[in-house]
């Protein structure tokens, strides 16, 4: 989980406080559009994300504090954390309203003329249609993302998100690729498709098409974008198509983040995955094989529930068999409601202790990485003042001049604290 981000809103004193994932990042640059054109003034706004019990915490705890801060400020609650539990936030006393996450990106939604009642949250699972508010950019950011599906479909044991996005639905292709070649206008050198389950994309529309003829279709009608990236995706499947413009366009990024969990067949059946170990490393292999130089990274969950130290052991070790260079790890948490919270649990110094361990292993495989990046000249997108991103998602500190949002050619001499060392090499921007 991604520690919270605080940032301005449009004038009139209005902050942004985003929690958890890409996709709730995206959807915090429609709540600062939304709250601009209502008027909002004087104003919190709390995008939640319920992915934890962690985060859900944390949450809350920032809202107490926001309150003591600014006793006289209008402090509003939304996301995933206020979509599965609206009461729970309805009855902190700081809290001034609670908006669902399809309410979250309404028009009208933060305005003084909005319907009345302290809670705004209606049943996610009715809502069939997604991205009916593209944005124009994100706001300090070198890249740009691009909601392209919402929800989910599957129902894993541990997971509470599906409640709190809805069922899967995917945004048309035609106003995903006109969204890429606005942002591409404008200057942005790289973008990401970000959703839930975007490996499920097309599968509500008409003809029912794949991630990968979304991703063909953007990067031949967007010739112009330089650089396509994916966000988390299943590692149940990578559909043909998706594998084929992995092998031949260099414009889509050698890395691809798994949505892995586990690396033991038992655990990922009763996770109710759909992968099972060896499907895992049976893709990484199939994706290596047409494009060797992807990197790949994992989410995975330490110490749920029945899993012994020989099936957290496979777990261990998929990540140097995968030679996986990223790692998400999460203890396991609780979430009130699913199956997972059911099972026999572990005890807690037992899921601390094993996600130690997983951490260390992903500290580890990123040294690996790392040490293979000394030498090779790569291009990078400038993230900020001396950092970039490597096409396969490793970060770079660098010396020498290059502007924020650029892509420049960067030669690696070292590495220090997880991330690579270079120096820019070609101060133009890369063809």
């Amino acid at each position: 989980m991604d520690l919270p981000v605080a940032a301005p809103g449009d004038g009139a004193d209005v902050r942004i406080v985003t929690f958890g994932c890409r996709l709730n990042a995206y959807e915090s640059e429609v709540i600062r559009a939304r709250a601009a054109e209502d008027g909002l003034a004087n104003a919190i706004v709390f995008n939640t994300c319920a992915v934890t019990g962690e985060a859900v915490r944390q949450a809350r705890q920032a809202i107490r504090k926001a309150r003591r801060e600014r006793p006289d400020a209008r402090l509003i609650v939304t996301g995933c954390a206020a979509q599965i539990d609206p009461a729970a936030f309805a009855g902190m006393a700081e809290v001034d309203l609670v908006l669902g996450n399809a309410e979250k990106s309404q028009a009208g939604a933060y305005s003084a003329s909005a319907p009345e009642g302290r809670v705004r949250v209606n049943d996610i699972m009715s809502v069939r249609e997604t991205a009916g508010h593209l944005i124009d950019g994100l706001k300090d950011r070198a890249r740009a993302y691009v909601e392209v599906q919402n929800g989910c479909d599957h129902r894993c044991t541990f997971c509470v998100i599906p409640y709190g996005r809805g069922n899967s639905r995917s945004a048309a292709a035609g106003e995903v690729v006109e969204q890429v070649r606005k942002l591409t206008a404008q200057g942005y050198l790289e973008v990401v498709l970000t959703g839930v389950d975007i490996t499920s994309w097309g599968a509500d529309l008409p003809g029912q098409p794949t991630l990968g003829q979304l991703v063909a279709r953007i990067l031949k009608l967007v010739p112009e974008l330089p650089r396509l990236r994916l966000s988390s995706i299943d590692a149940a499947e990578i559909d043909p198509d998706l594998m084929r413009c992995l092998a031949e366009d260099p414009r889509l990024m050698p890395y691809l983040h798994l949505s892995l969990q586990a690396g033991d067949d038992m655990i990922l059946k009763r996770m109710k995955r759909r992968h099972l170990r060896a499907d895992a490393l049976k893709l990484i292999a199939d994706v290596r094989a047409v494009r060797p130089d992807t990197a790949f990274g994992a989410d995975l969950i330490a110490g749920f529930p029945t899993e012994t130290e020989e099936m957290f052991a496979n777990t261990l070790r998929l990540v140097e068999e995968g030679a996986l260079s990223f790692l998400h790890v999460f203890p396991f948490s609780p979430r009130p409601g699913t199956p997972a919270a059911r099972m026999p649990q572990l005890q807690r110094p037992v899921i601390k202790d094993r996600a130690a361990r997983l951490r260390a292993a992903g500290e580890a495989a990123l040294l690996r990485h790392l040490e293979c990046q000394v030498g090779r000249t790569v291009t990078g997108l400038v993230e900020r003042d001396g950092v970039a991103r490597a096409e396969d998602f490793t970060e770079i500190a660098f010396t020498g001049e290059a502007a924020v949002g650029s892509i420049v050619a960067m030669r690696i001499t070292g590495h220090a604290g997880g991330r690579a060392l270079g120096h820019v090499a070609v101060l133009e921007a890369a063809e």
